[in-house]
């Protein structure tokens, strides 16, 4: 039931490109240290840059724990669940690393989201993955559920907050700077947005 694939391409890449909601997940080294689960949307805001390498927004929230697993030792699966339609569900087992607003890199990491207007979210990093394994399998068990649309709640928050007051609202969380175990998270305060 389950293969293996050399790239992301022809039907993986329009599944993956298709769904409204995928999961990361990523740990520490340590073997006591926290596993990090992450569900992600917002259409527009996952891109597949070439046969091999995906990329995310990772936007404003309360944690950091997925760029402070990455930092350490860049280890992550991303996943995908068709919901709807024929049953399915794909990983892309890799490595990923946070690109920083202050990397060279990062500006034209952004065009590949061009849907995307990165300044209401409070975006941190792009996350890019590359991948190292490529599976699908059934996902027979995955329960039909519709998707209506994406919540307007995270730009309604953080649409009002500029560099200097996500920098305040960033340094209030316990999580952000360091992860749950202790880890380097986001590093503050945050580089200005490019122009």
């Amino acid at each position: 039931m389950g293969k293996t694939y050399e790239r992301i391409d022809g039907r993986l890449r329009t599944f993956i490109e298709a769904q409204p909601l995928f999961f990361t997940a990523t740990a520490p080294l340590s073997g006591d240290g926290t596993i990090n689960l992450s569900p992600k949307g917002l259409t527009g805001s996952f891109a597949v840059l070439d046969e091999l390498t995906v990329a995310y927004l990772d936007f404003a929230g309360s944690n950091a724990e997925t760029i402070a697993h990455l930092r350490e030792n860049s280890r992550i699966t991303l996943m995908w669940c068709a919901f709807q339609g024929s049953p399915s569900i794909v990983r892309v087992h890799g490595r990923g690393e946070p690109v920083f607003r202050d990397d060279p890199r990062y500006k034209e990491l952004l065009a590949h989201f061009p849907d995307i207007d990165p300044t209401p979210h409070g975006l941190r990093a792009i996350i890019v993955v590359t991948a190292d394994l490529v599976r699908d399998t059934c996902g027979y068990a995955v329960p039909f559920m519709s998707y209506d649309e994406d919540r307007d709640l995270h730009t309604k928050r953080f649409t009002r907050e500029d560099d200097a007051s996500l920098d305040a609202y960033f340094g209030k969380k316990e999580h952000i700077a360091t992860s749950i175990d202790g880890l380097p998270g986001l590093p503050l305060p945050l580089p200005p947005t490019p122009a």
